[in-house]
């Protein structure tokens, strides 16, 4: 017995559509009225739904492949091909889309974010081989036109920015608290020669703090291109600057600031006073520990002096 071949069956109007499993041309025309409801004695042409060719030998049926879709043709119905509801333009609106996608795509390019946004595009699980200046880029971007790039909302779009930035401002986070402790230990090692001088650490020693690595100096300003680039940020600057970075904006001065910005100096003055209170802070914590070390170590010498003074009396 030959076995059975998967087919498609529809009637004439196309509008009913039947999945079937038949072994011959002759099973398949008597399935085919009993799924579309046609009198099995009434007479009936199989053709191909693609393009109406008429299909009598069982030979042919056999060398057909699986899943082909025929159509069953009763007294005085004949074949048509499917109706076009857009009147033949649809090729026009495809290559409008295509021109149109083109064209924002060349555009998207020309900015720092653009070839990021397509990799997104591409594929979303791409961040996560992302640099930190790459994820900034992204924040920085425009919200609606990185959504058009991407294809979702925009309001999905502002949440994957804020996302990123929170990732953003996490790991600032850790290199600050790996900058406190590098601080605190060296601090800690020179305790003998600063037990009367708490003094903040001098910028030379802050400068052993290890840097991101692949960022660039900025020869304009000095500055690295990830600290302008943070200066220039949305939301606290200062509180994802390294201690360096705030002794320098400190440093320079308004005019300076100014310049190396291009802000006015109500804005430059407003970022240099939240620098200064950031800076001061890590100052504070800093001599804090300073002295919490310090209170330790002398309470250590005098438990150590009354045990000396102890086995004396004894």
């Amino acid at each position: 017995m030959t076995d059975g071949r998967p087919c498609k069956v529809c009637n004439f109007t196309r509008q009913k559509s039947y999945g079937v499993v038949v072994p011959s041309l002759d099973q398949l025309k008597k399935k085919g009225c009993e799924f579309l409801g046609v009198n099995p004695t009434d007479p009936v042409t199989v053709v191909l739904e693609g393009d109406g060719t008429i299909v009598e030998d069982q030979a042919y049926f056999l060398c057909l492949p699986f899943n082909t879709k025929f159509m069953l043709l009763r007294d005085k119905e004949t074949w048509a091909p499917a109706r076009k509801i857009d009147g033949g333009t649809a090729w026009m609106a495809r290559e409008s889309m295509l021109l149109e996608a083109d064209a924002v795509d060349s555009a998207v390019v020309a900015t720092p974010w653009g070839n990021l946004a397509l990799q997104l595009k591409e594929n979303l699980n791409s961040i996560i081989l992302m640099s930190e200046g790459d994820l900034q880029s992204l924040v920085d971007a425009s919200c609606s036109e990185l959504a058009s790039v991407l294809g979702f909302q925009e309001k999905k779009t502002q949440e994957l920015q804020e996302t990123l930035q929170r990732v953003l401002d996490r790991k600032e986070e850790e290199r600050q608290s790996k900058e406190l402790l590098q601080l605190y230990l060296k601090a800690v090692g020179k305790e003998d020669a600063q037990q009367g001088d708490p003094s903040p650490p001098s910028q030379d020693g802050a400068g052993d703090v290890d840097m991101p690595d692949g960022m660039e100096v900025d020869s304009a300003s000095g500055f690295l291109t990830r600290t302008l680039m943070v200066l220039k940020g949305k939301t606290s600057p200062e509180t994802r600057l390294s201690t360096e970075d705030l002794q320098v904006v400190v440093s320079k001065g308004l005019e300076a600031m100014q310049q190396v910005l291009g802000w006015d100096a109500a804005r430059t003055s407003k970022l240099l006073q939240a620098c200064e209170a950031e800076l001061s802070a890590r100052l504070q914590q800093i001599q804090a520990m300073q002295s919490i070390s310090s209170t330790q170590q002398d309470g250590s010498t005098q438990k150590e002096g009354a045990g000396t003074a102890t086995q004396g009396g004894s």
